[in-house]
């Protein structure tokens, strides 16, 4: 089984900044529960090199939820 590289199957060949972080968690839950169920294997990488991509990711995600959660309190 071919090892695959986690950031450029999430990317195909896109600039990060071109790929939503919905996309991005999305195709890293997939992966990442292919990988875990033995399906697919991954490159061991640096942090830089794979994950920062999924880390950005969830920092928007949370950064948004942020800023949901204080506009509901800001009506309130």
């Amino acid at each position: 089984m071919k090892e695959i590289n986690f950031a450029k199957t999430i990317l195909q060949d896109r600039n990060w900044k071109e790929v939503s972080s919905d996309e991005v968690l999305e195709k890293s839950r997939a992966l990442l529960s292919e990988w875990m169920a033995g399906e697919k294997r991954l490159e061991r990488p640096k942090l830089y090199d794979h994950y920062a991509i999924l880390l950005v990711a969830l920092i928007d995600r949370v950064e948004r939820l942020e800023e949901e959660l204080q506009s509901l309190k800001n009506k309130t």
